[in-house]
């Protein structure tokens, strides 16, 4: 088998990235000359090229493709390992990054952080917020918190939970609304998407009429509509335990949308994170919590 000459990976790591050799010098501080050399001292060591040479510059042919996403991984390893061996040097805390959608980490995430530190005090969860979706590696996060189907390229993970539609209101419109009158239901402010609030309503033989009054792209600001009483909202279940158990919001039907529900919550993270110690207290602790919640809602029968 042939050895890489491990040296020359920084720089290839960095001429694979910006696929210019005096951008990647620049990032590493070295010069042209030396970060070219490298590149053909690894070339030569392992008998074939890895980039397509354009004038000033590059391309990753497929064996360059091939070997860039084992090289990212175990760099990735190295500079966590050194960080982990830093902090246990100097007595710090260890940290997680995290990235989370914004209404997951206001709805569900934030209010259990206590029960977290209590659990795990040495062990900092840095979280990030966002829409988008987000490069576990190049970003540098150890895991993610994300809706959708699964599975997900280049990284492992495992679904936590599910959830349900469900119609909720503030206990204002809650006292006006019977429960289970899917016609008063039907004729108040429905905040949502129609297209859900249509394959809601004809569970019970209900008809929306016209348009939703509202439309978000953020779960959260959903709910919170609810919760100010701007009329009735379609929500995930999940989300809305908390502020169910607590009355914020109330049910309003025994119905729920289940086959075209919210997307599941998954945790994922790449591979080389698998065998962290804190990678598998925060999977435990969160698969923990979600089954907590669940269980808790459903004997409530909220």
């Amino acid at each position: 088998m042939t050895r890489l000459p491990l040296a020359t990976l920084p720089a290839f790591r960095e001429a694979a990235r910006t696929e210019n050799l005096r951008a990647a010098a620049e990032q590493l501080h070295l010069t042209h000359s030396a970060i070219s050399q490298q590149m053909r001292q690894l070339e030569q060591q392992l008998g074939f090229e890895l980039f397509e040479r354009r004038g000033r510059s590059l391309a990753l042919n497929a064996a360059g493709t091939a070997l860039q996403r084992s090289v990212e991984a175990a760099l990735a390893l190295l500079d966590e390992g050194v960080r982990a061996a830093q902090m246990a040097a100097e007595g710090k805390v260890q940290t997680l990054r995290v990235t989370v959608l914004p209404s997951f980490a206001q709805r569900w995430l934030l209010p259990r952080m206590a029960r977290w530190r209590e659990r795990h005090p040495g062990i900092t969860l840095e979280l990030h917020a966002s829409q988008a979706l987000v490069d576990l590696q190049r970003e540098g996060f150890h895991a993610g918190l994300r809706a959708g189907t699964g599975p997900w390229r280049g990284l492992e993970g495992e679904q936590l939970a599910s959830s349900r539609y469900v119609a909720v209101g503030a206990p204002a419109r809650a006292a006006r609304v019977r429960f289970g009158d899917h016609r008063a239901l039907a004729a108040e402010p429905l905040l949502g998407h129609a297209e859900k609030w249509g394959r809601f309503l004809s569970l019970c033989g209900c008809k929306l009429q016209g348009k939703t009054v509202a439309e978000f792209n953020d779960a959260g600001l959903l709910l919170q509509a609810a919760e100010q009483d701007l009329g009735v909202a379609l929500a995930s279940e999940l989300l809305a335990a908390d502020a169910l158990q607590e009355g914020r919001l109330v049910r309003l039907s025994p119905l729920a949308l289940a086959d075209a529900g919210p997307p599941p919550v998954w945790f994922v993270y790449p591979p080389q994170h698998a065998e962290l110690p804190a990678l598998a207290a925060l999977r435990d602790w969160l698969r923990e919590e979600m089954a907590g919640s669940m269980a808790a809602l459903a004997e409530s029968g909220k």
